[in-house]
């Protein structure tokens, strides 16, 4: 899913349409977008001509009734692992009834300090909004840290959704968020714990399959003009998200 100045894009004629002109939030306009694209914005107005806010992924689109069901990516993914599964959707639930309090007091923190703060801290628009985003962000990280000590996963020892909600954070950190946004006191490679555990995650092919680090410097570096003027994309950091991790044979406890 390429992303440009015009935004997001997919194949040309992708569930019948049309694509949008690459130029704001509501386009559409038959024949419009790049070559074979089609510009998110075109499914937004699919489902409301009118409509000129903001364009964000992930994005559910309901085929049949050609709308925009949700763009909120939490409520997606409880829609995912609840109602879909009557539809084949298989997988591990992802929000067990016991866990349900832990869960969510993990996805609040890592919300607010990491998935959240990470954006905080590349806009912040002064130096004390910046370092109390910055402060609580790698307080968070300390605190994950910590859990990953004591379980394999977030929260216990199997998948939960508090893992899905950090890996796509976690996976940009050393490329994209640790230089660019300024997030720079330590590297998730300077993590014992997470830096294993994010191989653990990555090396699953429903994680790895995912992700496209060159895609995502691209996106950063090279469509953020305030943040980096030149335009130039940075070649490193090796992350080597292929090397063997220690998750599975590892003795917990706390």
């Amino acid at each position: 899913m390429p992303r440009d100045e015009g935004g997001w894009s997919y194949d040309e004629g992708m569930d019948g349409v049309e694509g949008g002109n690459g130029s704001g939030n509501n386009g559409g306009e038959k024949g419009g977008g790049k070559g074979n694209r089609v510009y998110l914005h075109a499914f937004y107005a699919a489902s409301d001509p009118h409509y000129s806010g903001r364009v964000t992924t992930p994005t559910l689109w309901d085929r049949h009734a050609r709308t925009v069901v949700n763009n909120e990516s939490s409520e997606i993914l409880r829609m995912l692992n609840t109602q879909f599964k009557a539809h084949g959707a298989g997988g591990p639930d992802l929000y067990p009834q016991a866990l349900r309090g832990e869960i969510d007091r993990v996805n609040e923190a890592v919300y607010r300090h990491i998935n959240n703060g990470v954006y905080r801290c590349g806009f912040a628009q002064g130096q004390a909004a910046y370092e109390e985003a910055f402060r609580g962000m790698f307080e968070t990280w300390d605190m994950l840290e910590a859990l990953l000590g004591r379980h394999r996963y977030l929260v216990g020892n199997d998948l939960t959704e508090a893992d899905v909600r950090l890996f796509p954070t976690l996976v940009r950190f050393d490329p994209v968020y640790f230089s660019h946004f300024k997030c720079n006191l330590r590297r998730i490679a300077d993590y014992p714990n997470l830096s294993n555990y994010l191989r653990d995650l990555y090396q699953l092919p429903q994680f790895g399959s995912t992700v496209n680090i060159e895609q995502y410097k691209r996106g950063y570096y090279g469509n953020s003009p305030r943040l980096n003027p030149s335009g130039i994309i940075p070649l490193g950091p090796e992350l080597l998200l292929h090397h063997p991790h220690d998750r599975a044979t590892r003795a917990y406890g706390d």
